[in-house]
């Protein structure tokens, strides 16, 4: 018996890196997979390869976490297929290291729009299926950038630290429907986002981790997959740290 069997997951930017590694761990765990993505064809046929290896349905979607009309519609197409949403992985994001001298308007904008707007529409998109069961576990990926402070992009950890409040505020709002919502912050890990750093930033995170090394993508996607079972029936509006002691 995995922790998720029978459930319904719809995780965001689920084709590569951390959201990647989060569908395949629900899936071990039981449950079938949703995902959406932007861009590469050939890795989100491969993320869903990788679902259904492990016996568990996977569905593939090209759509922008800001295109409201594309997630409506993603959402009740898995409610026709699936019967519902059970699990909502907000985890589409992106890594920028620039200095906010030289930053961009655009670069902030898309910076927060991804992150928080992303996260807001694929929520509410998501939401009415949850409050009509009485039952969901949202998830929210932040990092440990958006709670301590730390060398990090200015709009990075902008973006991070307005999902740790969504995640407060949402938890309050919607725990009487049965729905949960948490956050994980995932310190650099060995994969993805972290690909930007520069070595100087890495080796300075490795003197101040206690492990004395880097996370692994399945280090984080664990954690995803208890606050997203039953056996986390208690904890909400969390924001959990994987940071290997910093």
């Amino acid at each position: 018996m995995g922790l998720l069997d029978g459930r319904i997951a719809m995780v965001t930017g689920g084709s590569r890196g951390l959201g990647r590694a989060i569908c395949r761990v629900l899936a071990r765990e039981g449950a079938d997979i949703a995902f959406n993505y932007l861009r590469d064809d050939d890795q989100a046929a491969a993320a869903a390869a990788e679902v259904e290896a492990l016996g568990r349905r996977a569905w593939a979607y090209k759509v922008s976490v800001l295109d409201r009309d594309g997630l409506a519609a993603m959402v009740r197409e898995i409610d026709e297929r699936a019967g519902g949403i059970d699990i909502l992985v907000n985890n589409a994001g992106f890594g920028q290291v620039v200095p906010l001298a030289l930053m961009e308007e655009d670069d902030w904008d898309r910076m927060l729009d991804t992150h928080v707007k992303g996260a807001f529409l694929s929520t509410r998109a998501a939401l009415r299926t949850m409050v009509r069961r009485r039952y969901g576990r949202i998830i929210n990926v932040g990092s440990l950038a958006g709670i301590k402070m730390m060398q990090a992009p200015v709009h990075y950890a902008t973006a991070k630290a307005a999902l740790r409040g969504f995640t407060e505020a949402l938890a309050k709002e919607i725990g009487r429907y049965g729905i949960t919502v948490n956050c994980i912050a995932p310190g650099v890990l060995d994969e993805g986002v972290s690909d930007h750093l520069p070595p100087n930033r890495r080796d300075e995170y490795l003197r101040h981790c206690a492990l004395r090394r880097l996370g692994r993508l399945d280090e984080a996607a664990e954690v995803v997959a208890f606050l997203a079972s039953e056996r986390n029936s208690y904890m909400n509006g969390a924001t959990v740290v994987v940071d290997g002691g910093v």
